[in-house]
């Protein structure tokens, strides 16, 4: 999947963070409801606009971001 068909960042727009194109949700905001026990589905049905490619193009769009963050290393 490519990801950036589905993802931006306008500094208009929810101060720049990345969001689904073409509405006010953010990535932040499907991963935390991800992580807190929300299912696909809980998703869908709470943002009936929102499509299944879009969810899994954010956690593609986090996964990106995290595999190119510089490792710390321990001291």
């Amino acid at each position: 999947m490519e990801y950036k068909q589905f993802i931006e960042r306008n500094p208009e727009i929810m101060l720049g963070k990345p969001i689904i194109k073409g509405t006010r949700i953010t990535v932040k905001l499907l991963i935390r409801k991800l992580a807190g026990g929300f299912t696909v589905s809980d998703l869908l049905r709470s943002y009936p606009n929102l499509t299944e490619v879009q969810v899994f193009a954010a956690l593609e769009y986090a996964a990106d971001i995290i595999a190119n963050e510089e490792s710390l290393e321990r001291a």
